[in-house]
């Protein structure tokens, strides 16, 4: 069953966050417009390059009033000693939540329960908690900030022009569709 257009589920959590440990749940995910980007593990391989790839566009979702946060299955613990011993994570000033028990991790579908990780998961959760995007990836295959920076924006879009939808490759500034009878095989 999809997630799209569901509310994001109950959690309680402790992220590392700003040199902080910082408890989180549901509620900081609403009133504003979030991105979760699950990662299977702390000092691994691909995860640090996409940690890192978000946190130099983290300027650019900041502009878009977008929160954002990596979460793993590991501590927040582990995640302080990674943000102190990498060059890469060092660069993250997002909040990285820590989900040893698996709830958050399973809420959103993306527990590997033979192995206590996660897959690659990224969510966009619109201000009244309901995920809008949801993309799942196997663990060898890395995401793109950029492409997802493009979704949100998307997504933003579409919530706030009702009856307009983008098309694909849409960018910031592009054309927009109205759907209606007058389109049906004319695109």
């Amino acid at each position: 069953m999809s997630l799209i257009n569901t509310q994001i589920k109950p959690f309680k959590a402790t992220a590392y966050h700003n040199g902080k440990f910082v408890d989180l749940s549901e509620e900081n995910f609403k009133g504003t417009w979030s991105v979760i980007m699950f990662y299977p593990a702390d000092f691994t391989f691909v995860c640090p390059t996409e940690l890192e790839d978000l946190a130099s566009l983290q300027a650019e979702f900041d502009k878009i009033g977008v929160k954002l946060y990596g979460a793993s299955t590991d501590t927040h613990f582990s995640h302080k000693a990674w943000h102190d011993t990498s060059d890469a994570i060092k660069k993250v000033n997002y909040a990285l939540i820590g989900d040893p028990t698996g709830t958050l991790t399973r809420n959103f579908g993306v527990m590997i329960e033979e192995e206590g990780l996660a897959l690659r998961g990224t969510f966009v959760i619109d201000p009244s908690g309901t995920i809008k995007v949801m993309e799942v990836h196997d663990l060898g295959i890395g995401r793109d900030a950029s492409e997802l920076l493009r979704k949100v924006k998307a997504a933003q879009y579409v919530a706030s022009h009702p009856g307009e939808v983008c098309p694909a490759k849409w960018t910031e500034g592009a054309e927009t569709l109205k759907p209606s009878l007058d389109l049906v095989g004319k695109i």
